[in-house]
């Protein structure tokens, strides 16, 4: 990685001092949680590396999103607040709109990026120990919102990185960049909507939800709570769960979305039976893993969203603060109808609280 100069700081000398600390403690020790240890950002945490271990990019998002896929394989990550979900694959081209990348990959890297909450991204190179324990250099991009939250991340699973990583790299700086505090919003009582039930009967595409929300401006989890009995069902906060298992159990491929402020990834297939550990639900695919911290989950809803090929349900998962922590799909194709063993599950849930 070319040198880069930077004045020095006290912060960032204690940062990295305490950051080395915690690396050689506990070598994978993942960044978010040092960060936390330290009550920094992730994003201020990692720009504290700038001029040793990290160089900063400038182009825009979309210049920047164009370029993955000359990253060659890669490991992507997105997480909530209380789910964090991978995938090893190649990055397809870059589609959509401006201010709405597409990267399409339905059972690959398939992620929706919201280029308006992109705010500061990098390149990072990390010494860590591999399964015998010797020393090797893992190469990341990351990027991260104004309030220092990582948005994605993408990992090089190359043993020589493609073309694209030098290239990336031969454009660097060592800008810092300046990063924000954030809070969670206050809560509110539910507020009144005239008009959104209307609204939501005259759904043709479930893109069209987003529109609906800014139209009524609610949360998704408030919108939910308004359509209650009608469109959506609270089920118990042990729904995600038992769907897992299920899923598993029977084959049935679903879609499984993640999202951070600033992407949304999908997971699309068959899954393994979850696994429990460290109080977390796991499942352990070939090719993807989601870890899910279950016991953080305060409401679940069953939502139905019409279409033009009579609808489709989805299972969503929140927090106590209303952040949307998983969503669940049946896989489906555009212009097929919703699948029925994925119906009949959902119904099960259903039947199964009512009757407990």
């Amino acid at each position: 990685m070319p040198e880069l100069e930077r004045a020095p700081s006290h912060d960032q000398s204690a940062i990295l001092a305490a950051f080395d600390a915690a690396r050689r403690a506990t070598p994978r020790l993942p960044a978010i949680d040092i960060a936390q240890r330290l009550s920094i950002s992730e994003g201020a945490l990692q720009a504290a590396r700038l001029g040793r271990d990290v160089i900063g990019l400038s182009l825009t998002p979309a210049e920047l999103a164009a370029r993955f896929h000359t990253l060659g394989r890669v490991k992507a990550l997105t997480r909530s607040r209380h789910a964090v979900l991978e995938q090893k694959g190649e990055c397809p081209a870059l589609g959509g709109a401006p201010q709405a990348g597409l990267l399409l990959a339905p059972g690959g890297l398939d992620m929706r990026l919201l280029f308006a909450h992109w705010h500061w991204a990098c390149l990072i190179r990390d010494t860590l120990p591999d399964a015998q324990g010797e020393a090797h250099e893992r190469l990341s991009l990351q990027v991260f919102d104004r309030h220092g939250r990582a948005l994605l991340k993408l990992f090089c699973l190359e043993t020589w990185p493609g073309k694209g990583w030098p290239a990336l790299e031969s454009i660097g700086n060592a800008h810092p960049p300046v990063f924000t505090g954030t809070a969670d919003p206050a809560p509110r009582p539910l507020p009144e909507a005239p008009g959104l039930a209307d609204d939501w009967t005259r759904m043709r595409d479930v893109h069209q939800f987003f529109t609906l929300l800014r139209r009524h401006g609610l949360a998704r989890h408030e919108a939910n709570a308004l359509m209650e009995g009608r469109f959506t069902r609270r089920l118990d906060a042990t729904a995600v769960a038992t769907a897992l298992a299920r899923a598993a159990e029977r084959e049935l491929p679903l879609m499984l979305f993640v999202a951070s402020p600033g992407c949304v990834q999908i997971r699309t297939g068959r899954l393994p039976a979850p696994q429990r550990m460290r109080g977390w639900l796991n499942l352990f695919g070939e090719d993807f893993t989601l870890h899910l911290d279950d016991a953080a989950i305060a409401s679940v809803w069953s939502v139905h969203k019409p279409n033009r090929d009579g609808g489709v349900t989805s299972l969503e998962a929140f927090d106590a603060q209303g952040e949307l922590i998983l969503q669940l799909y049946a896989e489906r194709r555009e212009g097929s109808g919703e699948r029925g063993d994925w119906r009949d599950l959902l119904a099960e849930l259903r039947d199964e609280e009512a009757v407990a």
